[in-house]
């Protein structure tokens, strides 16, 4: 069972670009890393696959050229390049920090190949390798299924689309919120979303999430440096979902664990794409100031299995609105999922804004630039939401454009704050989360006015 994924276009870019370099695909376990290679090779008149973990694929790379190896490789394989194009995909690529090391020289010495390498803990190894090939390779970032993939492999693609025509129809509101809904349930990790379509039966996902989740919890041994970081990263990993919107590092999860344990921890499980940290900008026009001293946020790599954790997944069954659902702690956790999972780069992250004084804090959900802009915003449940942030946040940026995300229908209003700047505000569908970069642009073209 194949889906469509969006980084496809990106890879059919890549293929021929003249600027072509071998390509590093990173992403947690189980996003669907090795299932898009394979099917991405369909491109190319041949593939070999290389798996790491089998010894006879590891000890191709005992040899020390690359141009050795690709004879070897095409020997091996009964494959003559005067026929055809090849592809070259080197999964678990982490077992041979050498073969890491030599993708320079892939670059380098066969400019005409075409190599993918991609690594379960790819992340973990990449820092303790002194020969990593900077500036020899391209990397790209798979992210679990978003809303319009989600709805593809479910067979729902006249809706997706219409999601492509901006604006959005109005009288598809309500289908494509319902939609939404089941989707905030399930998540989009492609094993999950795979037993969904083929049994269509809630019930039998809690196996697969319980082997997703299990899988996760056994990599914490390769996570952790010494026995005490590997305690500090168990914890954290059980306690994670229960924590507040904000968390403190020292103590965490009603531990006697110090700041500095849990932080690095955190860094690992970060690095891992599992459970990433989240710091606050204190910034209203670029460039972004992180404060990394401040309380940060967790974001989970996919809601569904954060659901499946925090075992609430039951109460999704027939809900008719995510307002207020568990403090609008999920909507805000898909909102962030969604928009991340739009941009392939290896270093994006979104913030959100903070501005805490004495007996006066204020806190936007998160901050977007765009352009020469940072673009706040919102995600609240209702039609109407407190906007004391919002407004704190547009009297001192530089532009006057702010998002409310939120469960009616897309709207544009005119907005003064209490100083009496006036500025826009975009009442945007949370399952429009996703083109946020597009509906931006329509938004301060004017067109949406």
């Amino acid at each position: 069972m194949i889906f469509n994924r969006k980084i496809y276009d990106k890879l059919l870019k890549w293929k021929n670009s003249e600027r072509r370099k071998p390509l590093v695909m990173r992403g947690a376990r189980q996003v669907g890393k090795s299932t898009l290679i394979r099917e991405f090779s369909k491109e190319f008149d041949f593939f070999i696959e290389l798996n790491l973990e089998r010894k006879e694929d590891l000890l191709v790379f005992d040899l020390d050229k690359v141009t050795e190896i690709l004879d070897l490789l095409l020997i091996k394989n009964e494959v003559s390049l005067q026929k055809g194009q090849l592809l070259l995909f080197i999964d678990e690529i982490q077992e041979s920090p050498k073969a890491i090391s030599l993708l320079r020289f892939f670059y380098e010495d066969l400019p005409d190949l075409h190599v993918i390498c991609a690594g379960s803990l790819l992340e973990h190894v990449i820092e303790n390798i002194p020969s990593f090939p900077v500036g020899r390779i391209q990397q790209m970032v798979l992210h679990p299924f978003d809303f319009e993939e989600f709805m593809g492999a479910k067979g729902n693609s006249q809706l997706v689309e219409q999601l492509d025509e901006i604006p959005i129809k109005p009288f598809l509101h309500d289908t494509l919120l319902k939609h939404f809904h089941e989707y905030a349930m399930v998540g989009g990790m492609p094993e999950v979303v795979k037993t969904l379509v083929a049994n269509k039966n809630y019930l039998e996902l809690y196996e697969v999430y319980d082997e997703i989740w299990q899988t996760y919890k056994d990599d914490i041994e390769k996570y952790g440096r010494n026995s005490t970081e590997k305690k500090v990263l168990r914890h954290i990993v059980e306690t994670a979902a229960y924590e507040k919107d904000r968390i403190t590092l020292a103590g965490f999860g009603n531990s006697n664990y110090k700041s500095r344990e849990v932080s690095e921890a955190l860094l690992a499980l970060d690095k891992a794409r599992l459970i990433q940290t989240i710091y606050p900008t204190i910034s209203t026009i670029p460039p972004q100031e992180i404060d990394s001293k401040r309380k940060p946020r967790l974001q989970f790599l996919d809601t569904g299995l954060l659901n499946y954790i925090m075992k609430i997944q039951a109460e999704f069954i027939g809900i008719t609105s995510l307002n207020d659902f568990y403090r609008g702690k999920i909507i805000q956790h898909l909102v962030y999922q969604l928009i991340q999972s739009q941009n392939s780069s290896v270093g994006f992250k979104l913030h959100f804004w903070v501005r805490e004084k004495v007996n006066s804090s204020s806190e936007v959900d998160l901050i977007y630039q765009y352009k020469q802009y940072l673009i706040p915003i919102e995600v609240k449940s209702g039609s109407q939401g407190r906007l004391r942030s919002l407004h704190q946040f547009m009297e001192n940026t530089n532009h006057p454009y702010a998002i409310r995300l939120l469960a009616n229908k897309l709207s544009v209003e005119q907005v003064s704050t209490p100083g009496g700047k006036e500025y826009m505000l975009l009442n945007l569908p949370y399952y429009l989360s996703t083109l946020i970069e597009q509906y931006i642009e329509w938004f301060v073209s004017g067109k949406g006015v």
